[in-house]
Protein backbone atom coordinates (compact mmCIF):
# COMPACT_ATOMS: atom_id res chain seq x y z
CA UNK A 1 0.00 0.00 0.00
CA UNK A 2 1.20 3.83 -0.44
CA UNK A 3 0.19 5.62 2.24
CA UNK A 4 1.99 8.67 0.99
CA UNK A 5 0.71 8.72 -2.06
CA UNK A 6 -2.53 8.15 -0.51
CA UNK A 7 -4.86 5.91 0.59
CA UNK A 8 -8.25 5.48 1.70
CA UNK A 9 -9.02 2.86 4.79
CA UNK A 10 -12.94 1.74 5.69
CA UNK A 11 -12.11 0.69 9.22
CA UNK A 12 -15.36 -0.66 11.88
CA UNK A 13 -14.81 1.46 14.66
CA UNK A 14 -15.64 -0.56 18.08
CA UNK A 15 -18.03 0.83 20.43
CA UNK A 16 -15.39 2.71 23.12
CA UNK A 17 -12.85 4.30 20.75
CA UNK A 18 -13.01 8.04 19.70
CA UNK A 19 -12.54 8.57 16.12
CA UNK A 20 -9.40 10.21 17.49
CA UNK A 21 -8.10 7.13 18.98
CA UNK A 22 -8.81 5.42 15.91
CA UNK A 23 -6.64 7.55 13.60
CA UNK A 24 -3.82 7.67 16.25
CA UNK A 25 -3.40 4.44 16.52
CA UNK A 26 -3.25 3.51 12.66
CA UNK A 27 -1.09 6.51 11.88
CA UNK A 28 1.58 5.15 14.49
CA UNK A 29 1.49 2.10 12.86
CA UNK A 30 1.95 3.21 9.49
CA UNK A 31 5.14 5.41 10.54
CA UNK A 32 6.50 2.55 11.78
CA UNK A 33 6.05 0.21 8.67
CA UNK A 34 7.33 2.82 6.32
CA UNK A 35 9.96 4.48 9.02
CA UNK A 36 8.63 8.23 8.47
CA UNK A 37 8.58 10.42 11.66
CA UNK A 38 5.40 11.94 10.15
CA UNK A 39 2.63 11.54 7.54
CA UNK A 40 -1.04 12.74 7.15
CA UNK A 41 -3.99 11.04 8.84
CA UNK A 42 -7.11 11.90 9.03
CA UNK A 43 -11.04 10.96 9.06
CA UNK A 44 -14.07 11.87 7.32
CA UNK A 45 -16.50 12.28 10.43
CA UNK A 46 -16.83 11.65 13.92
CA UNK A 47 -18.20 9.10 15.31
CA UNK A 48 -19.51 9.52 19.12
CA UNK A 49 -17.40 6.65 21.36
CA UNK A 50 -20.91 4.93 21.91
CA UNK A 51 -21.67 4.37 18.05
CA UNK A 52 -19.85 1.59 16.00
CA UNK A 53 -19.56 1.64 12.37
CA UNK A 54 -18.10 2.95 9.11
CA UNK A 55 -14.92 5.38 9.90
CA UNK A 56 -13.58 6.49 5.80
CA UNK A 57 -9.82 6.94 6.74
CA UNK A 58 -7.25 9.13 4.57
CA UNK A 59 -3.92 8.71 4.24
CA UNK A 60 -1.08 10.77 2.95
CA UNK A 61 -2.63 12.98 -0.33
CA UNK A 62 -5.86 11.42 0.08
CA UNK A 63 -6.42 13.88 2.64
CA UNK A 64 -7.19 16.17 0.19
CA UNK A 65 -10.26 14.13 0.20
CA UNK A 66 -11.58 14.54 3.54
CA UNK A 67 -13.61 17.93 2.40
CA UNK A 68 -15.07 15.98 0.24
CA UNK A 69 -16.08 12.15 1.87
CA UNK A 70 -17.33 14.81 5.19
CA UNK A 71 -20.02 16.52 3.10
CA UNK A 72 -21.28 13.04 1.60
CA UNK A 73 -24.38 11.62 3.07
CA UNK A 74 -24.41 9.38 5.59
CA UNK A 75 -26.86 6.20 6.75
CA UNK A 76 -27.09 5.52 10.08
CA UNK A 77 -28.87 2.13 12.05
CA UNK A 78 -30.05 2.06 15.65
CA UNK A 79 -32.24 2.33 18.39
CA UNK A 80 -34.36 4.89 20.38
CA UNK A 81 -36.15 4.13 23.53
CA UNK A 82 -39.25 6.29 24.06
CA UNK A 83 -40.42 7.24 27.52
CA UNK A 84 -36.97 8.39 28.88
CA UNK A 85 -34.21 10.79 28.46
CA UNK A 86 -31.12 12.15 29.30
CA UNK A 87 -28.93 15.38 29.55
CA UNK A 88 -26.86 14.01 26.49
CA UNK A 89 -29.55 12.47 24.28
CA UNK A 90 -27.42 9.20 24.44
CA UNK A 91 -26.76 6.71 27.25
CA UNK A 92 -23.26 8.57 28.23
CA UNK A 93 -25.43 9.98 30.88
CA UNK A 94 -27.92 8.96 32.82
CA UNK A 95 -31.79 8.82 32.60
CA UNK A 96 -33.21 12.19 34.30
CA UNK A 97 -36.91 12.09 32.92
CA UNK A 98 -39.37 10.06 32.49
CA UNK A 99 -42.35 10.76 29.88
CA UNK A 100 -46.14 8.97 29.39
CA UNK A 101 -46.12 6.49 26.21
CA UNK A 102 -49.84 5.21 26.62
CA UNK A 103 -50.77 7.66 23.64
CA UNK A 104 -48.79 6.55 21.71
CA UNK A 105 -49.99 4.83 18.28
CA UNK A 106 -48.58 3.50 15.20
CA UNK A 107 -50.44 6.02 13.30
CA UNK A 108 -48.87 9.17 15.62
CA UNK A 109 -45.14 7.28 14.73
CA UNK A 110 -45.72 7.68 11.41
CA UNK A 111 -47.13 11.53 11.24
CA UNK A 112 -44.10 12.57 13.15
CA UNK A 113 -41.70 10.54 10.99
CA UNK A 114 -43.01 12.15 8.01
CA UNK A 115 -42.38 15.54 9.72
CA UNK A 116 -38.34 15.04 10.35
CA UNK A 117 -37.88 14.38 6.08
CA UNK A 118 -36.95 16.72 4.37
CA UNK A 119 -34.65 19.78 5.04
CA UNK A 120 -35.15 20.64 8.96
CA UNK A 121 -33.80 23.07 11.76
CA UNK A 122 -31.88 20.95 13.99
CA UNK A 123 -30.01 22.10 17.43
CA UNK A 124 -26.82 19.66 18.36
CA UNK A 125 -26.84 18.31 21.60
CA UNK A 126 -24.34 20.46 24.27
CA UNK A 127 -22.94 16.87 24.81
CA UNK A 128 -20.98 17.44 21.51
CA UNK A 129 -17.50 18.41 19.81
CA UNK A 130 -19.13 22.01 18.78
CA UNK A 131 -17.00 24.43 18.96
CA UNK A 132 -18.36 27.87 21.26
CA UNK A 133 -15.95 30.24 22.12
CA UNK A 134 -13.24 28.25 21.48
CA UNK A 135 -14.54 25.93 23.87
CA UNK A 136 -15.95 22.28 23.05
CA UNK A 137 -19.41 21.86 23.80
CA UNK A 138 -19.44 18.71 25.61
CA UNK A 139 -16.85 19.97 28.02
CA UNK A 140 -18.80 23.04 29.10
CA UNK A 141 -21.37 21.08 29.66
CA UNK A 142 -19.45 18.61 31.81
CA UNK A 143 -18.27 21.26 33.80
CA UNK A 144 -21.74 21.97 34.88
CA UNK A 145 -22.39 25.16 32.40
CA UNK A 146 -25.31 25.22 29.66
CA UNK A 147 -23.75 26.43 26.36
CA UNK A 148 -26.05 27.94 23.68
CA UNK A 149 -26.29 25.69 20.72
CA UNK A 150 -27.40 27.20 17.48
CA UNK A 151 -29.90 25.27 15.39
CA UNK A 152 -28.50 24.24 11.55
CA UNK A 153 -30.19 23.26 8.51
CA UNK A 154 -29.92 19.73 7.68
CA UNK A 155 -31.50 17.26 5.66
CA UNK A 156 -33.04 13.83 6.41
CA UNK A 157 -33.58 11.98 2.69
CA UNK A 158 -34.69 8.74 4.17
CA UNK A 159 -36.53 7.22 7.71
CA UNK A 160 -37.02 3.81 8.09
CA UNK A 161 -38.82 2.57 11.78
CA UNK A 162 -39.68 -0.67 12.95
CA UNK A 163 -41.88 -0.77 15.98
CA UNK A 164 -42.45 -4.15 16.82
CA UNK A 165 -40.30 -4.11 19.92
CA UNK A 166 -41.74 -0.21 20.90
CA UNK A 167 -41.14 1.50 23.18
CA UNK A 168 -37.90 0.77 21.85
CA UNK A 169 -37.74 2.14 17.78
CA UNK A 170 -35.64 0.60 15.46
CA UNK A 171 -34.59 2.74 13.20
CA UNK A 172 -32.62 3.27 9.40
CA UNK A 173 -31.66 6.84 8.60
CA UNK A 174 -30.23 8.43 5.69
CA UNK A 175 -29.02 12.07 5.75
CA UNK A 176 -26.90 15.20 4.87
CA UNK A 177 -23.71 16.40 7.01
CA UNK A 178 -24.03 17.69 10.24
CA UNK A 179 -26.83 15.13 11.37
CA UNK A 180 -26.84 14.51 15.19
CA UNK A 181 -28.84 10.95 15.12
CA UNK A 182 -28.85 11.91 19.24
CA UNK A 183 -30.57 15.10 18.72
CA UNK A 184 -33.09 13.28 16.00
CA UNK A 185 -34.09 11.06 18.67
CA UNK A 186 -34.98 13.92 21.42
CA UNK A 187 -36.84 15.86 19.20
CA UNK A 188 -38.58 12.29 17.95
CA UNK A 189 -39.56 12.02 21.57
CA UNK A 190 -40.40 15.63 22.36
CA UNK A 191 -43.09 15.06 18.79
CA UNK A 192 -44.42 12.15 20.16
CA UNK A 193 -45.50 13.86 23.35
CA UNK A 194 -43.29 12.21 25.51
CA UNK A 195 -39.32 11.81 25.71
CA UNK A 196 -36.67 9.84 23.70
CA UNK A 197 -33.41 8.55 24.09
CA UNK A 198 -30.55 6.97 21.75
CA UNK A 199 -29.71 3.92 22.97
CA UNK A 200 -27.44 2.30 19.74
CA UNK A 201 -26.09 3.57 17.14
CA UNK A 202 -24.27 2.36 13.70
CA UNK A 203 -23.22 4.32 10.68
CA UNK A 204 -23.39 1.76 7.79
CA UNK A 205 -22.58 3.99 4.68
CA UNK A 206 -20.96 6.74 4.00
CA UNK A 207 -21.48 8.29 0.17
CA UNK A 208 -20.02 5.64 -2.14
CA UNK A 209 -18.41 3.91 1.05
CA UNK A 210 -20.67 0.90 2.99
CA UNK A 211 -20.26 -1.08 6.33
CA UNK A 212 -19.51 -4.54 4.23
CA UNK A 213 -16.14 -3.31 2.86
CA UNK A 214 -14.55 -1.99 5.80
CA UNK A 215 -12.62 -3.80 8.20
CA UNK A 216 -12.01 -4.16 12.05
CA UNK A 217 -9.05 -2.24 13.07
CA UNK A 218 -6.80 -5.48 14.35
CA UNK A 219 -7.51 -6.27 10.42
CA UNK A 220 -5.64 -3.20 9.27
CA UNK A 221 -3.29 -3.07 11.57
CA UNK A 222 -2.37 -6.82 10.24
CA UNK A 223 -1.94 -5.35 6.67
CA UNK A 224 -0.47 -2.35 7.83
CA UNK A 225 2.53 -4.44 9.33
CA UNK A 226 2.16 -6.58 6.05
Amino acid sequence: MDFINGETLLVDKPLGWTSFNVVSKLRWQIKQRIGVKKIKVGHAGTLDPLASGLLVICTGKNTKKITAFINDNKTYTGTILVGKTTPSFDLETDFNEEFPIHHITSELIEKVRQQFLGRIEQTPPIFSAKQIDGKRAYDMARAGETPEMKAVSIEIQDIILKIDRFPEIDFEITCSKGTYIRSFANDFGKALNSGATLIALRRTKSGIHVIENAKTIEAWIEEIQG
